[in-house]
């Protein structure tokens, strides 16, 4: 015999798909209003023709994008190198400044100075300190690249703000964890890396995306060094042609570069969310 739903049960489901189509047609008429009251509030405005030819040449994207294209290859190689070299020194800076033993306390102690620095310093003006100030030592086995001392003060700022988000993931994880490891005859050593960083790399995984994206926006600003990215690119096409949509078109790039990872953030932030309301956690 096939399965029938009950009466009721059809009515909840036109209920819910009637709601559903409701709230639908609600978002697009909503959208569609919200469009056509921002591109008449823009085309109307007095200085639009002028601002349209600044910023939104089609000549001048055409002429640019070659040249903001291979800068945004260097943007790539800077933002990957970072990415690699914050997330494992990150690591070891959590780790100094959870460890309980005494021994460690200078060490505590100099890994929360550099947090507590490095966080409170804007990147640029690390950019400045560490390109200009370091460079100016002129000390011969330090590189005077401004890619190289960029990268530099790159991984000097993320590095903190990426340990103490690995910190509070560590911090997160039940004592309980700790302890029933310590009871089966694992090592101090053995919890931390089989127990509890497995756990917490995975409650802080959205957290640390998000600061790559972060990343990956802000190695623009190893232009300010004199280093041909993205961003200097668009200067230089701008300087020779007066018009400023080369910039414009790297904004463009960079907002196509970040697209996916901030997707795949949401994603793994809302497949996170349900697997907690799942197990009974929230």
């Amino acid at each position: 015999m096939s399965y029938r739903p009950s009466e009721l049960r059809l009515q909840r489901e036109a209920a819910r798909h009637r709601a559903s189509r409701r709230s639908t047609l609600i978002a697009v008429g909503s959208t569609l209003l919200i469009g056509i009251v921002l591109t008449v509030g823009i085309t109307g405005a007095p200085g639009f023709d002028r601002v349209r030819q600044s910023f939104f040449s089609a000549h001048y994207a055409r002429t640019s994008f070659p040249h903001v294209l291979s800068g945004l290859w260097l943007n790539l190689r800077v933002m990957v190198i970072a990415e690699i070299f914050v997330l494992i020194f990150g690591l070891l800076i959590a780790l100094a400044r959870t460890s309980k033993s005494p021994v460690l306390y200078p060490v505590r102690l100099l890994a929360t100075f550099y947090t507590d620095t490095f966080r409170g310093l804007p990147l640029l003006l690390v950019l400045y300190l560490v390109g200009f100030g370091v460079a100016g030592l002129q000390i011969s086995w330090i590189p005077n690249s401004a890619v190289i001392l960029g990268t530099i003060s790159l991984i000097l700022t993320y590095t903190a703000y990426v340990a103490e988000v690995i910190r509070a993931g560590i911090e997160a994880v039940n004592p309980a964890q700790r302890m029933a490891a310590r009871a089966l005859g694992l090592s101090q050593v053995q919890t931390q890396l089989h127990v509890v960083l497995p756990q917490a790399l995975r409650k802080v995984t959205p957290p640390l995306l998000n600061d790559l994206v972060s990343l990956q926006k802000d190695s623009g600003l190893i232009s300010v060094l004199g280093a041909i990215d993205a961003i200097r690119a668009a200067g230089i096409e701008t300087a020779q042609s007066f018009n400023f949509t080369p910039y414009v078109v790297a904004g463009a790039l960079f907002v196509l570069l970040t697209i996916p990872l901030t997707r795949f953030t949401d994603w793994l932030t809302r497949k996170q969310d349900r697997a907690r309301v799942q197990q009974g956690q929230w």
